[in-house]
């Protein structure tokens, strides 16, 4: 009797549970939410980087004789045209070559006139001996052999010392060459910025430089730019910048020589503009402000900054699908006032949370409030 009332009040407890069906999951919650949509714009930001100016050339002028400085007439802050002069140096070991070896080039030339004038007797000697020999008994035919083999001889001696005066007259050449290299010009137009030695100085191809030079009138503007900005084609875009020395003024510039290739230590490109510098304002050396455009190759997505939700496992937005939220993994981009560019499996159109948070379970169903 007992065991039959222990039955019938299970029966009735089991009873009094609702089906499960009843239960209200919590995915299954509707959640009242505020909609946006993705968007599809192109990217219009501008960044500021660091940069600094240089010389579009630049070079330290040595000698490339060994002598003396008999006349330097720059200094700093000489300007100086293509061709000018930068320094004159005296060689007094060049003197002596060159004496010697135009004494040597006038021996030969005297030794090849003589030779030439053997050569034409011997020659001469040869036809007529020949022409006598047509008479038979006229001309003893070893008489005939002796003068042929003479102005062989005499044509042989002729054809070395031609490569003798040959030889005496590119090494007067070459003195001549070395003597040229006493005047040190200037490369390319532009200004002394150091001057190291001074009249009287030792100095050569081993020893330190005279002058530096540098070209001022065009500079480079360096900047190294993060690969997130490296996107489109850089050459010939339009870049802008400042410089402390004129902070009223804004320079332009136009990028000429990326490097197109990303240093990976830091992740960065170095880039290179072109500056017209004709008036003189900037200088070599000065760090520039370089306000830097963004520019992507298509227009990019972008959904609200307050509809990324950030985790310690994901990046995602929530979109609206027809199953309920759905977590959407996605990669950050760039800012634009309150949007921000995303990356990930979406598309212009799509509704998401504009409000994302990960208290929005996927599957959760979204009604507008």
């Amino acid at each position: 009797m007992m065991k039959r009332n222990r039955a019938s009040a299970a029966i009735f407890l089991v009873s009094m549970i609702p089906p499960v069906a009843t239960i209200p999951l919590r995915a299954q919650q509707s959640v009242g939410v505020d909609f946006a949509e993705v968007t599809r714009a192109a990217v219009e930001q501008t960044v500021v980087l660091p940069g600094e100016l240089r010389a579009l050339q630049e070079v330290e002028l040595r000698a490339k004789v060994e002598g003396f400085v008999e006349r330097i007439p720059v200094d700093r802050g000489t300007r100086v045209a293509r061709g000018e002069t930068i320094a004159r140096i005296r060689a007094p070991e060049l003197d002596a070559q060159k004496a010697q070896a135009q004494a040597q080039l006038a021996t030969s030339e005297a030794e090849l006139a003589e030779a030439e004038a053997r050569l034409a007797a011997s020659l001469s000697n040869y036809e007529r001996l020949s022409k006598a020999a047509e008479t038979p008994d006229v001309v003893a035919g070893n008489d005939l052999i002796r003068a042929e083999n003479a102005a062989a001889g005499d044509r042989a001696h002729v054809n070395a010392l031609t490569q003798s005066v040959a030889a005496a007259q590119s090494a007067l050449d070459a003195v001549r060459e070395m003597t040229s290299y006493l005047i040190v010009g200037a490369p390319f137009e532009g200004i002394v910025t150091e001057r190291y030695v001074h009249v009287g100085a030792l100095v050569g191809p081993t020893a330190g430089p005279l002058v530096r030079l540098e070209q001022v009138s065009r500079l480079r503007l360096v900047t190294h730019v993060s690969e997130t900005y490296t996107g489109g084609d850089l050459v010939g875009a339009k870049v802008s910048f400042s410089v402390s020395a004129h902070p009223a003024v804004t320079f332009e510039a136009e990028v000429s020589r990326p490097a197109l290739s990303i240093d990976r230590a830091t992740r960065t490109m170095a880039v290179e503009a072109d500056v017209d510098n004709a008036d003189g304002r900037l200088a070599p050396g000065m760090y520039a402000q370089v306000s830097w455009p963004l520019r992507r190759a298509q227009k990019s997505l972008f959904v609200p900054r307050s509809a990324v939700v950030e985790n310690t496992e994901r990046v995602f937005v929530i979109r609206a699908a027809t199953g309920g939220a759905e977590w959407v993994d996605v990669r950050r981009g760039v800012f634009q006032e309150d949007r921000v560019e995303v990356f990930g499996e979406l598309a212009a159109g799509d509704r998401i949370v504009a409000h994302g948070t990960d208290e929005i379970r996927p599957g959760a169903q979204l009604t507008s409030r």
